[in-house]
């Protein structure tokens, strides 16, 4: 007992570390999953489907390679198979789920992803049973389901993991918990400190970014539908400091700040992303140190 007080004692960095590891990984499973921008359910099973039927006519696995018959056909049965499956899960089970929670997360996606996977594992378990007159014994079941969840889980996180950097790409706007609706009619003032200066007042939804230039600042913004500039004489503290109020108003670089709700989509990867501002009305880049607070962002 006195050892592991001891030990506890020695390493408070390690453990401090796996803390945070744990809260991290936490963090990320909680984060917003958008199944809304899933692709055709019956595309993703044949592309699944396909997958497996030419792993297994190619690598010929789990005795396929001593079977006498016609393999081609054996391996399309799997195939079929595991689109059927996939076809029956989708549209009665992961859909239908997915509409019904408010929050698709992460966790919920890899948790549908794994179960997809076990469950087609056991289908094609009871195919084998019947094209090779194996015994439907609980000994190879569960063996099979053995390897089945140490290979779905490795298939989960890639998939998902994938998928989420994907939408992170293309559709990191649908990802941002937005409060355009709440901000609707409040304006904000930035302070010109020329002598002669003229401050600038917009709504700040048509805020799109802020572009520190030397001594100045350049404030982007829309009007009419158009892309508009306007430089004022103060420094980016100065005007971070002006909308620390605003949840919304974000460092992505050190020489740029951004308006989340303005975002509708992005580039990259974790060493920096480049956002694309008002439907393409202007990009600005996230520098690789601001990455993961702008994905801290993402509900």
């Amino acid at each position: 007992m006195e050892t592991e007080l001891e030990s506890s004692k020695a390493n408070p960095h390690k453990d401090k570390k796996k803390a945070t590891l744990h809260q991290k990984a936490v963090t990320i499973l909680r984060r917003k999953f958008p199944f809304e921008l899933s692709g055709n359910p019956a595309k993703e099973g044949l592309l699944t489907a396909v997958t497996v039927f030419l792993l297994l006519f190619f690598l010929q696995p789990f005795g396929i390679n001593g079977y006498n018959g016609n393999k081609f056909v054996v391996c399309l049965a799997f195939g079929l198979v595991t689109f059927i499956c996939c076809l029956v899960l989708d549209y009665f089970i992961a859909v239908p789920l997915q509409r019904n929670v408010k929050t698709w997360k992460i966790w919920h996606q890899a948790l549908t992803v794994f179960v997809e996977i076990f469950i087609i594992g056991l289908f094609n378990f009871l195919t084998a049973c019947i094209l090779f007159h194996y015994p439907m014994e609980l000994t190879a079941c569960l063996e099979m389901l053995y390897f089945t969840i140490i290979i779905g889980l490795i298939i989960t996180v890639l998939s998902t993991s994938l998928d989420y950097h994907r939408y992170m790409r293309k559709q990191l706007g649908a990802l941002l918990g937005k409060n355009t609706q709440e901000q609707e009619g409040i304006a904000v003032t930035f302070r010109d400190h020329r002598v002669r200066g003229n401050d600038l007042s917009l709504y700040l939804n048509d805020l799109l970014y802020i572009e520190a230039q030397k001594n100045n600042v350049a404030v982007f913004f829309v009007h009419d539908g158009e892309l508009n500039r306007t430089e004022i004489q103060s420094t980016l503290a100065s005007i971070l400091d002006s909308l620390k109020e605003y949840p919304n108003i974000f460092q992505c670089h050190r020489s740029f700040v951004v308006n989340l709700n303005s975002i509708t989509s992005a580039k990259g990867n974790s060493n920096g992303y480049t956002l694309e501002l008002g439907g393409g009305l202007a990009t600005v880049p996230v520098s690789r140190s601001f990455v993961s607070k702008l994905k801290s962002f993402v509900i």
